[in-house]
């Protein structure tokens, strides 16, 4: 098989994501804190080992802008301007000195004289400014044809450049402005004042009657007057942007040059008055804002549009990132493309599947407005719980799973042997066969004899009831124990389904009181469910009463991080005091017993090591018989799987020996 690599260039396809990968991904933190809708929310915020998050694409969009800002010195942007009309009057001085130069006769030659000093002083004259040389420059009679045009050319540029920024979709009107040709620009923007005032003043704009004459000159897409709205004021943010980016001096200058520009007075007084319905409707935008650049590329004026124009698409694309994990929809996925490439669409087009992909595969399930987990997508995630714990036994616990013979008992094994009398008749009728054929030879009829008989070996499956009982106090979620007693809870559930179906588990959580809990419902346990108080003595009491309907083997596991700091009363309410009581430790002691009575074993996990609860199970153990193991969190399942996987293997060790017997 050959494998060949190559730069990404948006036709290659990664793997699809797998949806029970995206419930491993997110199992965890669900657990931790209950919240199925908040879990998937911070999946696809921060993403998982298969899958890029909306915080690695905001990671790179801000390299991205910093790397823009990085580069450029918007400040030469006004510079590269003032070279371009101190280029102008150097022409003019040129053309001047030429004129006088080629004066053919002494009359001509004194006339050129007395205009050349003219236009000199005129132009020794003009303010150091850029806006002020502008507005002289307009006012300037030039002598020389070619500074004219350049002048000319400059300043239809310039004009283009401003209206095309703050009217973007003006191209086709502006590209064919001949001078002071701005009649149509300054017939739309006095129609559209005219739809903002009556908007402000109750009346019905007519915005249709303006699309007609005037929607040319704005991009497609814009159905409302709202919708325009919005397209000026981004437009002229981006204008804002440029001007706040710059230094005080370069800004006043630019905007000097940009008030002489507008020759047109009319049209002036009525950008002005649309600034002020702008500022009055629509306040300022958030992108209006100071972009701080700190390189040293320079930047002509059509340029520096452009890159505030990329910029604040940035800080648009910014924006949807940051609610993406709320409404991954509303994030651009076409601007994302433009602005990051197109590995960023394809990964946000993951993000948007990620809900789909978990309700069709049958893990969740919408209800109302809401996520829930399905009985499937809890199997799942006890699997993968299951799973997590085993594949640590392979790494630190190899060998610990016991091997054992078979023996007599009720269930069929993969293992043979010879027929005895007393044998459960567990016939392997090829086996059988081929021992008569060779016997007898190979004909017809088949005779058989007793020795010819091979059964299957038989395995005594003994039941085991289990009460696996969780302290949920404060204290277990502060210490961080609470996730690792969940999971063990789930992946000891699914191990008993899966492997050893006959047996029964029970889910007991107590605090201040002790309460049955469903395994499905572990993982949405939320926060508030947990509260001051380790009830023992009742969790004791509702185990003992869920054991009492079972025979065989009967066991308590006990997952506590700290000794019993409440009782029942007499009334039946709770009584909780810290440290314990001697009442509160002789009533669960109490309790104790009574489970040894009933040959119901204890055997107790604890996550902390304190001088409290290390007396007390002390005290339990002694009594009980049962075991006692101190371990971390992180090794918690560990240690109860292997305890109940071995634990099986004894009881069945023990009944052969006993049938044998």
């Amino acid at each position: 098989m050959t494998f060949r690599y190559s730069r990404w260039d948006g036709s290659q396809r990664v793997d699809d994501l797998d949806a029970g990968d995206l419930l491993d991904s997110l199992s965890d933190d669900l657990m931790n804190y209950g919240d199925l809708n908040a879990a998937l929310q911070r999946l696809l915020r921060w993403g998982s080992p298969n899958m890029q998050g909306l915080e690695q694409l905001l990671k790179q969009l801000r390299e991205a802008r910093e790397r823009e800002l990085g580069r450029y010195n918007l400040d030469s942007t006004v510079d590269q301007l003032r070279q371009e009309v101190q280029d102008v009057i150097d022409t003019e001085r040129e053309g001047i000195e030429r004129r006088q130069n080629e004066a053919a006769t002494p009359e001509a030659r004194k006339l050129m004289e007395r205009i050349a000093k003219q236009r000199t002083d005129q132009l020794d004259r003009m303010p150091e400014e850029l806006g002020g040389r502008v507005k002289a420059l307009r006012d300037y009679e030039f002598v020389d044809d070619e500074a004219r045009q350049k002048f000319e050319a400059l300043m239809q540029r310039l004009q283009k450049q401003m209206l095309d920024q703050m009217f973007q979709g003006l191209k086709g009107s502006i590209e064919q402005m001949q001078g002071q040709d701005l009649s149509r620009v300054r017939d739309m923007v006095r129609s559209l004042n005219k739809m903002l005032e009556d908007r402000m003043e109750g009346r019905t704009p007519d915005f249709n009657g303006f699309m007609e004459k005037f929607g040319d000159m704005f991009p497609p897409g814009i159905n409302s007057l709202d919708e325009l709205l919005e397209h000026l004021q981004r437009q002229m943010a981006q204008m804002q942007s440029l001007l706040q980016s710059l230094s005080p001096e370069a800004r006043e200058e630019l905007r000097q040059m940009m008030d002489a520009l507008l020759q047109d007075d009319s049209l002036r007084l009525e950008l002005a008055r649309l600034s002020g319905f702008m500022q009055a409707m629509m306040p300022p935008s958030e992108l209006t804002e100071r972009y701080p650049f700190f390189g040293e590329d320079p930047l002509s004026m059509g340029e520096a549009m452009g890159l505030m124009e990329r910029l604040q698409q940035m800080d648009r694309l910014e924006s949807q990132l940051e609610r993406g994990s709320f409404r991954p929809d509303d994030v651009d996925r076409s601007l994302a493309q433009e602005l990051l490439g197109p590995d960023a669409r394809q990964a946000l087009d993951q993000l948007r599947r990620v809900t789909d992909m978990l309700e069709k595969a049958g893990y969740v399930e919408r209800r109302g407005r809401r996520l829930e987990l399905t009985p499937r997508g809890m199997r799942r995630i006890g699997q993968s719980a299951l799973k997590d714990i085993f594949d640590q036994l392979k790494k630190t616990r190899m060998g610990q799973h016991q091997l054992w013979r078979g023996g007599v008992g009720t269930d069929a094994s993969d293992d043979l042997k010879t027929y005895e009398y007393g044998d459960p008749f567990l016939l392997e009728m090829k086996e059988t066969l081929f021992n008569s054929i060779v016997r007898e030879g190979p004909k017809v009829p088949v005779k058989m004899a007793p020795q010819d008989f091979v059964v299957h070996r038989t395995e005594h499956m003994t039941q085991a009831s289990t009460v696996l009982m969780i302290d949920m106090s404060r204290s277990m979620f502060l210490r961080g124990c609470f996730l690792a007693a969940k999971k063990v809870a789930i992946a000891l559930d699914s191990l008993i389904r899966s492997q050893y179906p006959r047996d029964s588990l029970y889910v007991v959580g107590f605090s201040n009181y002790a309460v049955e809990l469903k395994p499905q419902s572990l993982p949405q346990l939320a926060l508030n469910d947990y509260v001051y108080g380790t009830n023992m003595q009742h969790g004791f009491q509702l185990a003992r009463s869920l054991l009492a309907k079972h025979r065989g083997n009967r066991q308590v596991i006990m997952i506590t991080d700290g000794e019993p700091t409440a009782h029942l009363e007499e009334n039946g309410r709770a009584s909780f005091a810290y440290p314990p009581t001697y009442k509160t430790i002789q009533q669960t002691l109490s309790e104790v017993r009574r489970c040894t009575r009933d040959r119901i074993v204890i055997n107790t996990f604890m996550l902390e090591r304190g001088p409290y609860l290390t007396e007390f199970i002390n005290q339990m153990t002694r009594i009980n018989k049962g075991r006692a193991f101190f371990v971390s969190p992180d090794r918690l399942g560990e240690y109860i799987l292997v305890d109940y996987v071995s634990g099986k293997q004894r009881r069945r060790a023990s009944a052969r020996r006993a049938r044998i017997a």
